[in-house]
């Protein structure tokens, strides 16, 4: 995955932004990208492992870039906050 291949609402401000967790994140924001989904739910279409998963909408969360709502099982949804895409695929 190439530079240009990463969801612009992968990348974090307030942490590191190493190839292995922008693959991670973009993999989590095109899944939420389609519709709210539960942790599980995104470890097992993704293919990454649920603390994995966690970890990272966690951090997500922190710069307001995912939200989650309901009871446990939490659906973490996009807000609006991050950056965008310039051209939509």
């Amino acid at each position: 995955m190439r530079r240009r291949d990463y969801h612009p609402k992968a990348f974090l401000i307030r942490t590191k932004n190493i190839s292995s967790g922008l693959e991670a994140r973009t993999r989590i924001a095109e899944l939420l990208e389609k519709s709210p989904l539960d942790a599980a739910l995104i470890s097992e279409k993704s293919g990454l492992s649920y603390s994995s998963v966690l970890h990272h909408l966690h951090l997500m969360e922190k710069e307001c870039i995912v939200a989650r709502s309901g009871k446990k099982p939490y659906k973490w949804r996009l807000t609006g906050v991050g950056q965008k895409r310039l051209i939509e695929t």
